[in-house]
């Protein structure tokens, strides 16, 4: 087994072969990745690798409703991903861990060139997809049959 270090706690890595069990750590990690999988929020993390903003100055630059900004802004703080602090009437925010980002960011980036963006074409989670199918529910890539 491979260990590496994930913000402030070890999760485990399996090699090839190895059994996997759906436990705590893997939890976290899909919960990590699903505050990730919007655009607008990816959007909003990129223009704060730039340096703090204020809602307003993300709403200008990413042409985002206020409202929209804000509720994106409190989902990526609840996840711990940014903070905020106060200047004036204002909040500027920032992010937490700018280097770990993006080391993730850069690494779906290089990930994505690999596989041909071929998860763009995934029929669960695509370009298109409108929902987030239960396991059940699942499609099979090429004749989109539900996974029995």
């Amino acid at each position: 087994m491979l260990t590496t270090c994930r913000y402030h706690r070890r999760m485990t890595m399996l090699a090839a072969g190895d059994l996997v069990s759906v436990g705590d750590d893997l939890q976290v990690a899909a919960a990590l990745f699903h505050s990730l999988s919007d655009p607008s929020r990816l959007a909003i993390l990129q223009h704060l690798t730039w340096g703090e903003h204020r809602v307003r100055d993300l709403t200008e630059h990413l042409g985002l409703a206020q409202s929209t900004v804000s509720a994106h802004l409190g989902c990526l703080r609840e996840c711990g991903l940014v903070s905020s602090r106060p200047q004036g009437r204002a909040s500027v925010f920032s992010l937490v861990s700018a280097p770990e980002l993006l080391a993730v960011l850069a690494a779906a980036e290089r990930l994505l060139a690999a596989t041909g963006q071929g998860v763009a074409l995934c029929p669960n989670y695509g370009v298109g997809a409108t929902a987030n199918p239960a396991p059940n529910q699942l499609l099979v890539h090429g004749d989109a049959k539900e996974v029995q």
